[in-house]
């Protein structure tokens, strides 16, 4: 992570990140459920002993398979090309590195939600904290300016 943002700077940035979080939540979901649709199709054709494949049809639900799972990976790319990352697409939960106490810290944020309400320790498996603990208290808001 070599780019930081501060609270302010990372608020900012919410409206894009939805937008793209849901982009690439969407085409995640598509390409799930296509891929659902021809896993389904190969074990009936396999249970019936070769039943008629509208090939076709069978084709173009590939390429849109293809063309979901690359949309995903794409808005990911933007995502993380802005300086986030993320956490859960599932759930639409990114995560943002930021400067706090000399130290980075990820602030945290979840499709849906206005702000940033969370944040987290940098070491894998911290537990999420409210916005008022520690650093981003009321006597620890924001002092230090990231790179």
């Amino acid at each position: 992570m070599s780019k930081t943002f501060t609270l302010s700077e990372a608020q900012t940035l919410i409206p894009v990140l939805e937008s793209l979080v849901h982009r690439a939540r969407s085409a995640a979901i598509r390409a799930s459920t296509l891929d659902t649709q021809m896993q389904e199709l190969s074990q009936r054709i396999f249970l019936s002993g070769g039943l008629h494949v509208d090939v076709p049809k069978a084709a173009r639900r590939r390429a849109e398979r293809e063309k979901a799972m690359q949309e995903a990976r794409d808005t990911v790319e933007e995502i993380e090309e802005i300086g986030a990352s993320i956490a859960d697409l599932d759930e639409g939960r990114l995560e943002l590195p930021a400067m706090a106490e000399g130290r980075i810290v990820l602030l945290c944020w979840t499709m849906g939600d206005a702000e940033i309400v969370q944040w987290r320790e940098s070491e894998e498996g911290s537990p999420l904290r409210r916005m008022g603990d520690g650093p981003f208290g009321p006597s620890g808001r924001e002092r230090e300016r990231p790179n």
